[in-house]
């Protein structure tokens, strides 16, 4: 179902599949579960998301670490997959949780969408 290998290949196949919007709302109602005061906007092109979310990710990890976890838990990504990143630097390391979070975002709205 995912054989895409980082956030931009991703973002094309979930708007291939008309799930786009879908994953913004559920990125968004996680958010608010978590109690972050983010929002990302459904017009936003995939490249802005992408860049949105790594900056999100980027000020919760070095400002707010357990907001981050919390977020990741409410997320549901996948621990074993938080294992095998490369921590060979900071934006590297965060490229590779924002495709993380997406996929698992992705991964709901695919579902859902199938039921």
């Amino acid at each position: 179902m995912l054989p895409e290998q980082n956030a931009l290949e991703l973002l094309q196949k979930v708007e291939v599949d008309n799930l786009y919007q879908n994953l913004i709302n559920q990125l968004n109602k996680d958010f608010q579960l978590s109690n972050l005061n983010e929002k990302v906007e459904l017009l936003i092109t995939p490249m802005q998301l992408k860049e949105t979310l790594s900056k999100i990710i980027l000020h919760l990890i070095t400002n707010r670490y357990d907001d981050y976890l919390n977020f990741l838990y409410r997320v549901d990504v996948p621990e074993k997959e938080l294992l095998k990143i490369e921590n060979d630097n900071l934006m590297n390391v965060i490229e590779q949780i924002t495709f993380l979070i997406l996929k698992r975002e992705y991964q709901k709205v695919w579902f859902k969408n199938k039921l």
